[in-house]
């Protein structure tokens, strides 16, 4: 099983960007996918997170109202996409796989993460 997250870069503040989290050997709408991301000096926090089965989508209060998550099932690919970003959406991020159908257990295969920077 492999997760590749892509789509980091450098965004001004209130700018945009779409997070891909593509996988091979793991069919991603049999799975829970989270979104988690590690600013430097703190500890990784959920972002959100798209369950199996019907798809119940969850967010980090942080990030409602700006961030959505989708499935896109035809291409075995979870996206992120990044509305508003503020200084403090810095992070790397990182997507996430579990057979449960929640985020909240323990995620079973984790990809390697894609940089987000956002700085004037």
């Amino acid at each position: 099983v492999q997760l590749q997250a892509s789509g980091g870069g450098l965004v001004q503040p209130g700018g945009s960007l779409r997070l891909s989290c593509a996988a091979s050997g793991i069919t991603l709408r049999y799975v829970s996918v989270g979104w988690f991301r590690q600013a430097p000096g703190k500890e990784r926090e959920g972002v959100s997170c798209i369950s199996n089965g019907v798809g119940s989508i969850d967010y980090a209060d942080s990030v409602k109202g700006r961030f959505t998550i989708s499935r896109e099932n035809a291409e075995n690919t979870v996206f992120l996409q990044m509305n508003s970003l503020q200084p403090e959406d810095t992070a790397v991020y990182y997507c996430a796989a579990t057979w449960y159908s929640s985020c909240e257990h323990g995620m079973d295969y984790w990809g390697k993460g894609t940089q987000v920077t956002v700085s004037s």
